[in-house]
């Protein structure tokens, strides 16, 4: 029965949508093409496939690349064929198949390189599982990069989807190899690094040209479209970060109900300012509602999809504190904490092992001092504001607009030291 269920994964489920779709919006159409693989399914038989399966091995699912048609809708032009990138893989693109992608690993790949449009500055990386990030970090090299992300969410981390925005050097490929990934995705290998690489048979490693031309991507919009249960459909335009430069970002100024005036005292430093743009262009690929933290340009914690704002910053906070627990754990013993505590359990490590990571976790508040705090939408209510600077954070970005702005404002001017705040006048929710 367990080996059944093993293959149920392997499975190419197949399916029986058109080679080409066409959808009209009043007198303009765009054409879409079913994309295929020529695939190798057992050796020396070579077939032509489409994704292996959509969200899960029961469902039939299809890839569709923009090939034809240039849709304007009143102001806003959308993006033209000739752009794509996870849509327009052929098979010199996957140096190796792996499992064959599914539609999981696809859309994972191309959340990553959402985010990554936004952060071409330099060497990025963005690990995504289950169309969220758990890690986002820039580097000095490549490598750095990879390794500060994976570092960042060591356990979320794992069968995730990598994209870097750099060519994949050999120190990167083996940092890589040694971690179980599903997907890694990058503009190029250098020479040697996909054969590193090959030593996890199951790695979708996949080449993206234009991943090194992803900036031009930063204002191009694609029609999105939600089905309902009952076979409609609602449609609306993508969103874009506003957010390009400190020259976005707005003082923390609201009105109290009696018309007083109430502004954040203390302006964020160049460091702070980084690290408020950096986390905006993560929030772009983070399910909303969510808040996430920002230190030195890498993620702390993220904290995703809740329905309540103070309830996602005490759930990122607590992953902050899980995460960072574990990466003592495995620095120091080179297992889990969760391994850890079990070991303890049965009687074959010391408790003083798990009390000493405890207590160094607890006395670094998690590293969140010093960390930046990046909200989705504005907050209702100071709660999650209070909730954070008591764990040392020092400035915050978000939208602004709340009826209660100024109360989040006073409780960043209240805190000691002060804490900093802009807004951006802009929401960022993903559903």
């Amino acid at each position: 029965m367990s080996e059944d269920l093993k293959k149920m994964y392997r499975a190419i489920k197949g399916d029986h949508f058109p080679p080409e779709i066409r959808i009209t919006f009043g007198d303009q159409t765009l054409v879409y093409r079913k994309r295929t693989w020529k695939i190798e399914v057992e050796p020396g038989v070579i077939e032509e496939r489409g994704l292996r399966y959509g969200e899960n091995p029961d469902q039939e699912a299809a890839l569709y690349e923009l090939v034809n048609g240039n849709l304007v809708l009143g102001e806003c032009e959308f993006i033209q064929p000739g752009w794509g990138l996870v849509s327009s893989l052929r098979e010199e693109d996957m140096l190796q198949f792996g499992k064959h992608p599914s539609k999981t690993n696809l859309t994972d790949v191309d959340n990553a390189l959402n985010i990554l449009r936004y952060l071409s500055q330099k060497p990025c990386c963005v690990i995504v599982k289950h169309n969220n990030p758990c890690g986002v970090a820039y580097g000095e090299t490549i490598a750095e990069a990879f390794v500060r992300a994976f570092r960042a969410d060591r356990i979320a981390a794992f069968g995730g989807a990598i994209a870097l925005n750099r060519p994949v050097d050999k120190a990167c490929a083996e940092a890589i190899s040694e971690q179980y990934f599903e997907v890694v995705a990058a503009p190029e290998y250098e020479e040697g690094a996909v054969e590193i690489l090959k030593k996890r048979s199951n790695l979708r490693i996949i080449r993206i040209k234009r991943m090194d031309r992803l900036e031009e991507y930063w204002g191009l919009p694609v029609v999105e479209f939600k089905s309902l249960m009952d076979g409609g459909i609602i449609v609306q335009q993508s969103q874009i970060n506003k957010v390009r430069g400190p020259e976005n970002l707005m003082p923390a100024v609201a009105k109290k109900p009696d018309g007083t005036e109430v502004r954040c005292k203390r302006e964020p430093t160049e460091r702070e300012i980084q690290d408020m743009i950096f986390g905006w262009a993560v929030e772009m690929g983070v399910t909303s509602n969510s808040v996430l933290f920002v230190k030195d340009q890498c993620t702390v914690a993220i904290g995703t999809g809740e329905q309540d704002r103070v309830g996602v910053t005490e759930i990122a906070i607590f992953k902050a504190y899980t995460k960072y627990a574990d990466l003592l754990c495995y620095d120091r013993y080179g297992i889990p904490y969760k391994q850890l505590e079990l070991e303890i359990r049965k009687g074959q490590r010391p408790e003083s092992q798990k009390l000493e990571i405890d207590e160094e976790t607890k006395a670094a508040r998690a590293g969140l001092p010093g960390s930046v705090m990046v909200s989705d939408a504005f907050f209702p209510f100071r709660d999650a504001v209070d909730v954070a600077i008591r764990q040392g954070i020092t400035a915050i970005i978000q939208p602004g607009g709340s009826l209660r702005d100024w109360e989040s404002i006073e409780a960043c001017n209240e805190a000691e030291p002060p804490v900093a705040m802009v807004f951006t006048g802009q929401r960022v929710f993903k559903h």
